[in-house]
């Protein structure tokens, strides 16, 4: 399981042109789900984001967590995280979870999201959605759980 995570501003997922999820300063997911990720393995990513420092102490250092900043976590499932990039000019998708599995565990990790005290917002698993985001920093990093 691969998490994109970027430091937002602000950050909104739109499909057919409707706002479904948005959140203002805190943390956009990109949700990359693998054939060999699990309930554990979503746990192990969800406990490192919401854990990970990346905001800005009063000294400017990245020290604090999500929680601690009482930010948003907007989730948005990105199968593409999950492809074979290493050969050709083609990305190959044969890692990735299967729909059903992808849209099993995409909504074990949101509901579990939701049960922490983060305000947390969704994207649509499966979707042709838009989103919108204003990165703070830049700060982005790429997580895994396995």
């Amino acid at each position: 399981m691969k998490g994109l995570i970027q430091r937002v501003s602000e950050a909104s997922v739109e499909v057919d042109g409707c706002v479904i999820g948005e959140i203002g300063p805190g943390i956009l997911l990109l949700l990359g789900i693998e054939k060999n990720d699990t309930e554990e393995t979503a746990d192990k990513l969800l406990k490192k984001i919401c854990a990970y420092r990346i905001f800005s102490d009063a000294e400017g250092k990245m020290n604090l967590n999500l929680q601690q900043v009482n930010g948003g976590l907007l989730i948005v499932s990105q199968f593409t995280l999950v492809a074979d990039t290493r050969k050709g000019l083609r990305p190959g998708f044969s890692g990735g979870a299967s729909p059903e599995q992808g849209k099993a565990l995409y909504k074990y990790f949101t509901n579990q999201a939701q049960a922490t005290d983060t305000h947390t917002q969704t994207g649509e698993f499966g979707a042709d959605m838009k989103v919108r985001l204003l990165n703070d920093g830049p700060v982005t990093f790429l997580l895994e759980a396995n």
